[in-house]
């Protein structure tokens, strides 16, 4: 079974003197995932935000600004779209866009490039590429004008390739339960006090949502052998803990992205010493952001056999 994993996602960022989110009604939020062909599976909430459990990936809403992940063959910029023609691009403080490359690019309905080009037709911005082009790496692209970050507004990805093969049986398991796959997660220890809403997809696939106060913390696993990919993101210091996560699904590599973390050169020191960095991208954005991408892989790997393309 084929299913993307890497992910589109945005983050746009309002005016709250002109537009409160979380005063718009759910029934615009669920039209809006249903623009990029997903469906909302679930919510939770709390003082600060409202979390939608989709059935590919999640959307925060809080007063001032809304984060939209989606994986598989959706079309994330068309819910964009949907937004700037329904509010108004006068209400835009800040737009980020941002496109994983994708394993499987010839079964996706647009590139980023098509994206952006849509985006522009609304809002004047740039657009990067972090990471080398025949490697792992992200796009991203960023509305143009005036904007300065809260101090406290950072922002941690943590993107797992390769899974572990022990790791993987587990994640596939024929009538996988939530009660097991928290478990195994070691969610007590990555996230204890949060309120979770998650899902087991079949024949397999999970996705979760976790909200405490102000922090929340997202994860999506693609768990299948010849594309494996595990998301996670928070924004809370997950550095500080990402040696849990590493353990348990133990990837053959992965990627770290950041939005504002402090010392990004001591993030390394967190890492466990089987991955070295292979290749570190930063720059200080005119959209307020500083975003450090690093690439890590295990120097030590276990020679391994062809992957049997059962799909033929």
């Amino acid at each position: 079974m084929i299913f993307e994993g890497s992910e589109k996602k945005c983050e746009v960022i309002v005016d709250k003197e002109k537009i409160a989110l979380r005063s718009i009604d759910e029934s615009f939020w669920r039209t809006l995932v249903s623009k990029c062909n997903a469906t909302v599976l679930s919510k939770i909430s709390n003082e600060h935000c409202d979390a939608y459990l989709l059935s590919e990936s999640s959307l925060f809403v809080w007063d001032d600004h809304f984060l939209l992940i989606t994986c598989g063959q959706t079309t994330l910029v068309d819910a964009v779209l949907y937004f700037l023609e329904q509010k108004g691009k006068d209400v835009l403080k800040q737009l980020i866009f941002q496109r994983k490359n994708e394993y499987f690019s010839y079964m996706q309905p647009t590139t980023f490039f098509d994206d952006v080009k849509k985006l522009k037709e609304h809002v004047d911005g740039e657009a990067f590429r972090f990471g080398h082009i025949d490697a792992h790496h992200n796009y991203l692209f960023h509305m143009n004008g005036e904007y300065t970050p809260d101090k406290d507004d950072k922002t941690y990805e943590l993107l797992m390739y390769d899974i572990c093969p022990l790791c993987i049986d587990v994640l596939t398991k024929e009538n996988q339960t939530k009660e097991v796959l928290r478990k195994f997660l070691a969610l007590d220890q990555l996230i204890p006090g949060f309120e979770i809403d998650d899902f087991v997809f079949t024949p397999y696939g999970y996705s979760l949502n976790a909200l405490k106060d102000d922090q929340y913390l997202t994860i999506h696993i693609t768990p299948q052998e010849e594309s494996s990919y595990i998301s996670f993101e928070a924004n809370f210091n997950l550095v500080e803990k990402i040696n849990i996560p590493l353990e348990v699904l133990r990837p053959g590599s992965f990627d770290l992205i950041t939005f504002n973390a402090d010392d990004t050169k001591e993030l390394s020191k967190f890492v466990p010493s089987v991955y070295t960095d292979k290749r570190r991208v930063q720059d200080e954005l005119k959209c307020g952001y500083k975003v450090t991408f690093t690439h890590y892989y295990k120097h030590v790997q276990e020679t391994q056999k062809p992957y049997k393309i059962k799909e033929l």
